[in-house]
């Protein structure tokens, strides 16, 4: 296939770009500035792509968004985690909607916020949206993706967990007082982890891109979510470290206000559509996801 993806640089991005490309598909990539790679497409929003350029994709990857971990949730950031994905969302879906030849499906990224809290109770993709930020967030993105259903684009939303790799997402800042040997759960310990490796992130990715009964909503996380306690333990183990320090949930909440009070509660995300479509998750317990990223750290660290 043709496949353009918005996004494509960031953190999940970049590894979804490789294994396509891997695979035999040709990808092109939005960049704001202008560059003379035949693999890059120039896309500012709210600016539209140009119908004759759109038209000549079998596929749209939308994974364009601020990042929602990084920091205080200041008005400003609020802003700017909302706008940058309902607007360019909303600019992609109405350049498919101009084109002649329509791209045939669209996949959108999106995030188990859309949940909000659920205590122990067990989350699946019938289940209806919070309404807090983070919540309203993905309900005004998806429903700018969801759009591109009017004139015949098949629609997959991933809702994407925590994101498990070495080389960005959460994992790099939650190993840092593992270093120091003062790693251990953040408040009680006892809120739900829906957590997903970076590989299965791409694998169900592609996957809907490939097999056309897959569409609407898709929870992208691992089959056995953890309690925070139980990651924070199965992490130690991992880095050959304690982890019986824990973090008071008031100093989060001070240290990160409202994505403090996220990190605190929790969700238990069951990926049901994705299991039923027939992917085969290549990491189902989070002890193995953590042994494959750190021995795979171990070894570039050895080559560099």
């Amino acid at each position: 296939m043709n496949i353009l993806i918005t996004g494509g640089t960031g953190f999940i991005g970049t590894a979804l770009c490789r294994e396509l490309r891997n695979t035999g598909h040709t990808v092109i990539v939005t960049s704001r500035r202008r560059s003379d790679s035949k693999e890059k497409l120039t896309w500012d929003p709210p600016d539209l792509i140009p119908p004759d350029v759109i038209s000549n994709f079998d596929a749209v990857i939308n994974l364009a968004g601020e990042p929602i971990a990084s920091g205080r949730w200041t008005k400003e950031k609020k802003r700017k985690i909302l706008s940058s994905r309902v607007t360019a969302t909303r600019a992609l879906v109405d350049s498919m909607r101009n084109a002649g030849a329509k791209p045939g499906v669209l996949i959108s990224a999106s995030a188990i916020g859309y949940y909000g809290a659920h205590g122990d109770e067990y989350v699946t993709e019938d289940t209806p949206p919070s309404s807090d930020f983070l919540a309203d967030v993905c309900v005004k993105w998806e429903a700018e993706a969801l759009k591109a259903q009017e004139f015949g684009t098949r629609v997959v939303i991933t809702r994407i967990g925590g994101v498990l790799e070495s080389d960005g997402g959460a994992l790099p800042q939650m190993i840092i007082p593992f270093k120091f040997f003062l790693g251990g759960p953040i408040g009680s310990g006892k809120q739900w982890f829906s957590w997903v490796h970076r590989d299965d992130v791409v694998g169900i990715m592609k996957y809907a891109l490939e097999h056309d009964t897959v569409s609407g909503p898709v929870n992208a996380t691992a089959p056995n979510p953890v309690t925070n306690k139980e990651f924070s333990t199965a992490l130690g183990k991992a880095l050959n470290r304690p982890s019986c320090f824990a973090v008071p949930g008031f100093v989060v909440e001070l240290t990160l206000g409202e994505l403090g009070k996220v990190l605190l509660t929790g969700q238990r995300v069951l990926p049901g559509k994705a299991l039923n479509a027939g992917y085969q998750f290549k990491y189902t317990e989070v002890n193995d996801a953590l042994k494959a990223i750190f021995k795979k750290s171990s070894k570039q660290q050895v080559v560099q």
